[in-house]
């Protein structure tokens, strides 16, 4: 079988590429439905861009990588695609858009313009061998129901994304087909990604399983997350956690300010006294500004005993200090089976910014998450794929034009 373009991955990136390489192209992948990480993003709606997307908002050892693809197929691209089929959106907190119903609304468009286009799409088929020279370009042994399948193609594009929720069928091949051609690659990781304590730690922190409030949440050198802090039975979620989560390293610690917005010594201060305040438990007193499971456990963890009015300067100092400074090093992370995205792969440096191409090996494309760009959480990812996916297929469109 003779194509132009052989895509491998039928998630986001590869069904957006199907739709813009042009001339004969077949989109293959393992799994008996496409686009299933779109299916289950946002809780079933697709949290499918983000109105504020910019370079700044990706993790890559070249923070400047992106820039190019995310300048010519920016956000406001997708939304007119969206809404040229249709599908109605709204958006939630810091620019995030959603399906107002399903997230299949999003495959079935991506699957229409893949038709439209005149691509194939084969799923339920094994990728086999993978080998290239100057004169015919790739081949690639395809099994599909049983039956053993040779394609020759001049453009080959790694859109399998990375190694995360490998329940669905995430295997990082992206990575070991890039590796066979010789492109170096970034340590891949875990990223948007819970984290976990040891078992000392969860024994204490036990009783807060469930509890969630607003926080502000700061791994390494990122930046400061402000969004929703969760404690589990295992450690740590929330959104402000799975962003922080991107730039954490093992053994480091994390900064955490349980009230962001609130100077919570001084808030203290007022409150002891205030009229009928200061005759109140400090873990009552505290509830007015915390969860009451949360401001008990941090009022016994300070050893705060008596009223408030009891408490001098230090004391309330103390306890502000465990609220707004919490420093916790996680012993790990829930890993790859429940996080978000993959951070790290194949190298940039290995790839042409414009068109996602190996400067090595011609026709040779890498796109999406298979790609050293992980983007922070709120729909940045897909814009990244619906990105390099155009950037990709309009590049392999004007080589054959």
């Amino acid at each position: 079988m003779h194509i132009d373009t052989l895509i491998l991955g039928a998630g986001a990136a590869g069904l957006m590429a199907a739709a813009h390489c042009g001339g004969r192209v077949l989109v293959v992948d393992h799994a008996r439905k496409p686009g299933e990480k779109i299916r289950i993003s946002g809780g079933g709606r697709c949290n499918f861009t983000n109105i504020y997307t910019s370079a700044d908002n990706f993790l890559s050892a070249n923070p400047h990588f992106a820039k190019s693809a995310l300048a010519r197929y920016t956000q406001w691209d997708f939304i007119d695609l969206v809404d040229r089929h249709g599908i109605a959106w709204h958006e939630k907190t810091l620019g995030q858009l959603f399906c107002d119903g399903r997230s299949q609304a999003i495959i079935d468009m991506l699957l229409a313009e893949l038709r439209s286009a005149g691509a194939d799409l084969w799923l339920q088929t094994e990728i086999g061998t993978i080998s290239r020279d100057d004169a015919t370009g790739f081949q690639v042994a395809l099994r599909r129901q049983g039956e053993a399948v040779t394609v020759h193609a001049k453009n080959l594009v790694l859109a399998t994304g990375g190694k995360s929720i490998p329940k669905m069928g995430a295997t990082g091949l992206a990575y070991q087909i890039a590796q066979q051609f010789g492109l170096p690659m970034q340590p891949t990781r875990p990223a948007l990604v819970p984290f976990t304590f040891d078992e000392q730690a969860r024994d204490r922190l036990r009783p807060l399983a469930g509890v969630a409030c607003p926080a502000r949440v700061a791994a390494r050198e990122g930046p400061a997350f402000e969004e929703a802090l969760l404690f589990t039975h295992r450690g740590l979620s929330g959104p402000a956690v799975l962003q922080a989560s991107s730039y954490w390293s093992a053994g480091e610690a994390v900064q955490i300010s349980l009230c962001p917005d609130t100077d919570p010594l001084a808030w203290l201060q007022a409150e002891r006294s205030a009229a009928g305040q200061g005759r109140k438990a400090p873990a009552t007193v505290l509830a007015g500004l915390l969860p009451k499971a949360l401001a008990g456990h941090l009022v016994d963890a300070t050893g705060l005993e008596g009223t408030l009015a009891d408490q001098s300067d230090d004391s309330l100092g103390r306890l502000a200090k465990r609220i707004s400074g919490w420093s916790v090093t996680p012993s790990g992370t829930e890993g790859y089976r429940t996080a978000e995205v993959t951070a790290g792969g194949i190298c940039t440096d290995a790839l042409d910014a414009r068109s996602l191409q190996s400067r090595a090996v011609p026709g040779l494309f890498a796109i999406g998450e298979a790609v050293d760009v992980t983007g922070w959480l709120g729909g940045y990812n897909f814009q990244w794929a619906w990105s390099s996916a155009v950037a990709a297929g309009r590049a392999i469109a004007a080589s054959a034009a």
